[in-house]
């Protein structure tokens, strides 16, 4: 099943300032953590660092899945 382009996943960001810098992380995906000057930096680079660990989450899945194989749909 292909995930559709025009739908919007939302996650969760952390954010706090420590000191000079803005720090955040995404809290549902491990690894998704980032440091910019500004908040509004913070954000943009937590979008794009999420953005790509996720395609590369998926790559790495059906890499692994080899040549056949079905995708699912799971809410929560």
């Amino acid at each position: 099943m292909a995930e559709r382009k025009d739908e919007m996943m939302e996650y969760t960001a952390v954010v706090k300032r420590e000191g000079d810098w803005w720090v955040g992380w995404i809290q549902e995906i491990p690894g998704v953590n980032c440091q910019e000057s500004t908040r509004h930096e913070l954000l943009e680079t937590l979008r794009v660092t999420l953005r790509e660990a996720l395609e590369f989450n998926r790559r790495e899945a059906k890499a692994a899945a080899g040549r056949e194989y079905e995708e699912e749909r799971v809410a929560v």
